[in-house]
């Protein structure tokens, strides 16, 4: 398995695990608080790439959350306009 995550790509817990490199009690821990959200599959954890890079680099969060404030001030103004 590569170390590198792909955000489209789905992982099971033992692969996110892995990845983050943390205990498997660690893991659940984090699925129950709701910090790494994910979709159950069959009874099994299901997540996406993009979820482990967003907990593992919050800077990246902040800069699209910045970009989606940014964009919706824009369209704001412009239907006030109207």
């Amino acid at each position: 398995m590569s170390t590198e995550i792909n955000v489209h790509e789905v992982y099971t817990t033992a692969e996110t695990q892995k990845l983050l490199k943390v205990s498997n009690s660690t893991l659940k821990r984090l699925l129950k608080r709701g910090l790494l959200k994910a979709n159950k599959v069959g009874g099994h954890y299901r997540i996406l790439g993009k979820e482990i890079l967003r907990l593992v680099s919050p800077e990246l969060e902040k800069d699209a959350v910045q970009s989606y404030l940014n964009l919706k001030k824009k369209v704001v103004n412009k239907i006030n306009k109207w």
